[in-house]
């Protein structure tokens, strides 16, 4: 099979997968109270691009989380920090040193829009204090806003948290397979994207906002396990 075949596989999978779950949800919709499996795998899609060759919405970023031995986070614990916070101190914001999503979705924002000046402190460090992050806040809003309206998809992978789970696994295949860095342009992303402004060459090129496994080769077989996984994936 092609890159592109199985790329059409991937996506026909995608339709499957948007039926067991009951469709695309978006962030600004989502709590903790739905039923989230565990552990599992996340396809955010971009709200205002659709593939070259059908009208299906294409994939702009590829996650999972737990990936190390003894890790308690879950599939809802990582979304919501993507999401944000909806109330308190930092209401409609989010903290971009806990999400590297949030992180490069803003750095893009900030380039393509000149606001260098007014956050010169963003990325840096793994904390802030209260003062900078109330400074950083209506970037951080900025940045919910953008994250929030993202459709996506997720599948359930209930393993073991670990270097070698089916989830890394998956993640990793499945953005080796949709990237375009250093490869033949499939899907290519229009000049409107966010991602164009990314201060990453690997986003800029990949099409997605990945950074990891973007140069990788996958491997087709991978393909079997998502389907499979597909089927064992239910509504929340």
């Amino acid at each position: 099979m092609t890159r592109s075949e199985d790329i059409n596989r991937f996506y026909g999978l995608l339709e499957d997968l948007e039926q067991n779950v009951g469709g695309k949800q978006k962030l600004k919709d989502c709590t903790g109270y739905m039923d989230w499996p565990d552990r599992g795998v996340y396809f955010f899609l971009a709200p205002n691009e659709t593939r070259d060759s059908s009208d299906q919405r294409r994939i702009t970023r590829i996650g999972t989380h737990a990936v190390s031995e003894g890790s308690k986070a879950s599939l809802w614990n990582r979304l919501r920090t993507h999401r944000g916070a909806m109330s308190g101190t930092y209401e409609g914001g989010g903290n971009h040193r806990g999400s590297v999503f949030r992180k490069r979705v803003g750095e893009a924002i900030i380039d393509r829009d000149g606001y260098q000046e007014e956050y010169p402190e963003w990325g840096n460090g793994s904390s802030a204090d209260r003062e900078l992050r109330l400074e950083e806040l209506e970037m951080e809003q900025q940045v919910s806003e953008y994250v929030r309206e993202l459709p996506f998809l997720w599948v359930k992978v209930d393993d073991e948290p670990g270097p070698e789970s089916e989830r890394v696994y998956l993640e990793r295949n499945a953005i080796a397979l949709l990237s375009n860095y250093q490869k033949t342009a499939i899907d290519a992303r229009s000049e409107s994207w966010l991602g164009k402004y990314s201060r990453s060459e690997e986003i800029r090129r990949s099409g997605l906002w990945n950074i990891n496994h973007v140069e990788e080769n996958y491997d087709s077989d991978f393909l079997d396990l998502f389907e499979q996984k597909i089927e064992e994936t239910n509504s929340i």
